[in-house]
């Protein structure tokens, strides 16, 4: 029941993921709507607003990638996967988390953390007059996301598992709840 409870623990913390993801896609709704506002009527053009677009979607992406991770929605070949039964897809599931998903977010995460340093001690900002200074925060991301990943990851192998272990009965198992 511990692993049960920990696989629960961890969807919960994937969920809040979602949930920042989201608000932080409402935020940059907002901001593309001010910037085409500012643009269009008034001729104002803020490149700083450009650049928090593409700051708000990479975090957006980067943080809603383990929700995405817990709610099934990755990439993977469902043509074969889904006509398995529950008890094949969780060693497809733990295998490839194994083998593939927490190799690539320890690694990027790795390298991730050199990249933002890096920014960090060259005081890098933007390239363009009028830009966000302090590029290390969107770098930063980059080995925070992969290692929320890494735990999403460790909710899959463990959801895995206690399939295997008979604590998830049914067929239509989904980790999210609605």
């Amino acid at each position: 029941m511990f692993l049960l409870r920990l696989e629960q623990t961890i969807d919960r913390f994937s969920d809040l993921l979602g949930k920042i993801a989201a608000i932080l896609f409402v935020l940059m709704l907002f901001n593309v709507f001010y910037d085409v506002v500012s643009r269009y009527l008034f001729n104002a053009v803020s490149i700083g607003m450009q650049e928090m677009e593409w700051h708000l979607f990479a975090a957006m992406f980067m943080l809603g990638i383990p929700f995405t991770l817990r709610a099934g929605g990755h990439v993977r070949v469902d043509v074969i996967y889904e006509g398995l039964a529950l008890r094949k897809k969780a060693w497809i599931d733990l295998v490839c988390t194994l083998v593939f998903l927490i190799p690539f977010c320890l690694l990027v995460a790795w390298y991730g953390v050199d990249f933002a340093r890096e920014s960090f001690q060259l005081g890098e900002g933007s390239g363009d007059p009028g830009g966000l200074p302090y590029r290390w925060v969107i770098k930063s991301v980059i080995p925070f996301a992969m290692f929320f990943n890494f735990i999403s990851g460790i909710g899959l192998m463990l959801r895995s598992i206690n399939i295997l272990a008979g604590r998830h009965q049914d067929d239509d198992y989904t980790p999210v709840q609605h």
